[in-house]
C-alpha cells in the first residue's frame, strides 16, 4: 500500500497537467472561435492535450527501458504540422488560415510544455499567442473579406 501513494500522487500531477494543457489550449482556441475560424475551440484543446498525453507516456510510459523521449516530442511537431496544413486554404488571390494553422502548432507548444512541468511558460506562451492573435492585427486583415495581407496577390 506505501508503494501505490507516490504512484497516485504522480497520476494525479500527470492528470493535472493534462488539464492544464486543456485548458491552455481553450485560450487559443476560444479566440479563433470568436473570429470564426475552421479550428476553434474544441480543436485547439484536443491538440494541446494530446501533445501533453503523448509528451507524458513519453517521458513515463516507457521508464526501465532504453528510450528517446525527444523522439515523440519530435513526432508531435510534424504531425501537428500535418494537421495545421489542413486548415490552409488558397485563392486565386490570397492565402488563408496561416495564422489558425500557426496557433494549432503553438498549441501542441504549450501541451508540451505542461506536460514537462514547465507551467509559467507555458501560461505566458498562450497569453502571448491570445494577445497575438487578438490584438496584434493589421488594419488590412480586420476586414472580414481580407485573406492574410502579407502574401496577398492585391497591392
Amino acid at each position: 500500500m506505501a508503494d501505490l501513494y507516490p504512484t497516485l500522487l504522480l497520476d494525479l500531477e500527470m492528470v493535472m497537467r493534462i488539464v492544464l494543457a486543456f485548458g491552455l489550449g481553450a485560450v487559443l482556441g476560444w479566440e479563433r472561435d470568436r473570429v470564426r475560424k475552421p479550428a476553434g475551440l474544441r480543436t485547439h484543446m484536443m491538440v494541446a492535450a494530446g501533445s501533453a498525453a503523448f509528451t507524458l507516456v513519453s517521458i513515463y510510459g516507457f521508464s526501465g527501458l532504453s528510450h528517446d523521449p525527444a523522439r515523440i516530442a519530435a513526432q508531435i511537431v510534424s504531425g501537428v504540422g500535418f494537421l495545421g496544413a489542413g486548415t490552409i486554404w488558397r485563392t486565386p488571390s490570397t492565402v488563408r488560415g496561416l495564422t489558425t494553422a500557426a496557433s494549432i502548432w503553438l498549441a501542441a507548444a504549450i501541451g508540451m510544455m505542461a506536460a514537462v512541468g514547465m507551467y509559467a511558460v507555458a501560461i505566458a506562451t498562450a497569453l502571448l499567442g491570445y494577445i497575438c492573435l487578438r490584438w496584434l492585427r493589421t488594419p488590412a486583415s480586420r476586414r472580414s473579406d481580407a485573406g492574410e495581407p502579407s502574401i496577398s496577390a492585391e497591392p
